[in-house]
């Protein structure tokens, strides 16, 4: 059955609706599973070396959060929220996300100041939040980066998922905030057993 005129409208209304719905949840469960992780850990938790080649939590921690802060400049065109006076409060030891660099370089990342850093988290973590509960559905199908993708995008999982126009709005949501942050939560987990904490999640 095709549908036409104001029924096709009102089904495409409905389900972009039930997306933002879904994604505005979603994204603070995952928020909250961040939460969660950061209360029930001490300093010396997150900045745990095991060995080199192993990651420790804090880079993780401020890897993810740093890249969910930088990544809603392309969807929003919002500038970032980490800045100088945020580094100087949380004291990481390598102000980098890390994601082009090497594990070798980052296994050495730290956070100085612990409850400096839950108060950034929880800064872009609400942001983002605040903004999907305002945002527009029609938003969704807005191209944040059109084809061909430059060399740094074009070997992210977000150009696998893009459709032939490019990332969207909805492909940055999915990709660089919510599936992200959820690979990152997988190694928070796997990393807790390491320093004799549980998992999130059963």
């Amino acid at each position: 059955m095709a549908f036409t005129g104001d029924i096709y409208d009102a089904v495409s209304d409905r389900s972009s609706d039930l997306v933002l719905d879904s994604l505005r949840r979603r994204m603070a469960a995952m928020h909250s599973l961040y939460y969660q992780a950061v209360a029930s850990m001490e300093l010396e938790h997150v900045n745990h070396f095991e060995r080199e080649g192993v990651l420790p939590i804090a880079f993780s921690l401020f890897h993810y959060t740093n890249m969910e802060d930088a990544s809603f400049l392309l969807i929003t065109g919002i500038p970032p929220v980490w800045d100088a006076e945020w580094q100087a409060r949380v004291q990481m030891s390598i102000d980098d996300h890390g994601k082009h660099r090497t594990v070798d370089e980052m296994v050495h990342q730290r956070i100085g100041d612990y409850e400096a850093f839950k108060a950034y988290q929880r800064t872009v973590f609400d942001r983002t939040e605040d903004h999907l509960a305002q945002m527009d559905p029609a938003e969704f199908a807005r191209v944040v980066v059109e084809r061909p993708f430059p060399p740094l995008v074009a070997s992210t999982y977000s150009a696998r998922v893009a459709g032939p126009e490019g990332i969207t709005v909805l492909d940055g949501f999915e990709c660089w905030l919510y599936q992200h942050g959820l690979r990152h939560m997988g190694e928070i987990e796997l990393a807790r057993g390491l320093v004799g904490l549980g998992g999130m999640t059963s």
